[in-house]
């Protein structure tokens, strides 16, 4: 039977009157790769916060590792091995590559030199080898998003987060991330990800959950969840699939 790295047990939180997300219940295997999907505002990024401990869950409870890490500040779910990324990109501008990198390895180790030799290793993971020494203020958007990529794994996680890695780039620039989140899991680390480019999801994903107004409405493979009437009425509104069917097309 496989490991269960993260199991969240109706887990929500609310804003004011707004809840961001509800009722929501999931469990992340080991050795895999996960989609997290579903239109903007559905409260993905508010779910990974959740899991992350960068937000408190109001009701609900979040395990990882079989311990319950429900509220748990973010440097604790780090040191357990459970690290996120950032959709919105912040390195620090005036450090170089492998300094922006170090800082997550300093998580497990005190010494500078070693941290840094450290980064070395990460960002020959993720193709950043040849931009080590530059500024981070000088990294394209593609660039950036390696750094924040290659900062986490510098945490040595064993499950990752990743909120939107491919967000902002061109499709060249996405084709040739794709290989490198896949490595990931090739690696030994099980990724979680929020992602918008369905190219990705159903290129990399095994099983994606989708979450709509907060609430879990599908979960599946990327085909069966794609197909799902729920999902389509998500995205493109009430009546979609039935229109869609009228017209011909399979849903």
């Amino acid at each position: 039977m496989a490991e269960i790295l993260l199991k969240t047990q109706n887990v929500g939180i609310a804003f004011g009157g707004l809840k961001a997300v509800q009722d929501v219940s999931l469990q992340i295997e080991a050795g895999t790769l996960t989609a997290l999907v579903g239109p903007n505002g559905a409260g993905k990024t508010t779910l990974f916060g959740l899991l992350s401990g960068f937000l408190k869950p109001g009701e609900g409870r979040v395990e990882f590792l079989g311990q319950d890490v429900t509220g748990q500040a973010p440097h604790v779910t780090a040191r357990m091995g459970l690290t996120r990324t950032f959709q919105i990109v912040q390195p620090f501008a005036a450090q170089t590559v492998r300094e922006n990198i170090a800082v997550g390895a300093h998580m497990h180790t005190g010494n500078r030199r070693e941290a840094l030799a450290q980064a070395a290793e990460v960002a020959a993971r993720v193709n950043l080898t040849s931009q080590l020494d530059k500024p981070a203020s000088d990294l394209t958007v593609a660039g950036r998003k390696r750094l924040e990529l290659a900062r986490a794994l510098a945490t040595q996680p064993r499950l990752l987060l990743l909120d939107e890695v491919l967000a902002g780039l061109n499709p060249n620039e996405i084709a040739e991330m794709i290989p490198v989140v896949r490595g990931l899991v090739d690696s030994g680390v099980t990724v979680l990800m929020i992602e918008h480019v369905m190219q990705a999801v159903m290129s990399l994903a095994g099983h994606v959950w989708v979450l709509s107004q907060g609430k879990l409405i599908a979960s599946g493979s990327p085909s069966e969840v794609t197909a799902d009437t729920a999902v389509i009425e998500a995205y493109l509104g009430h009546g979609a699939a039935k229109r869609l069917a009228g017209q011909g097309v399979k849903v």
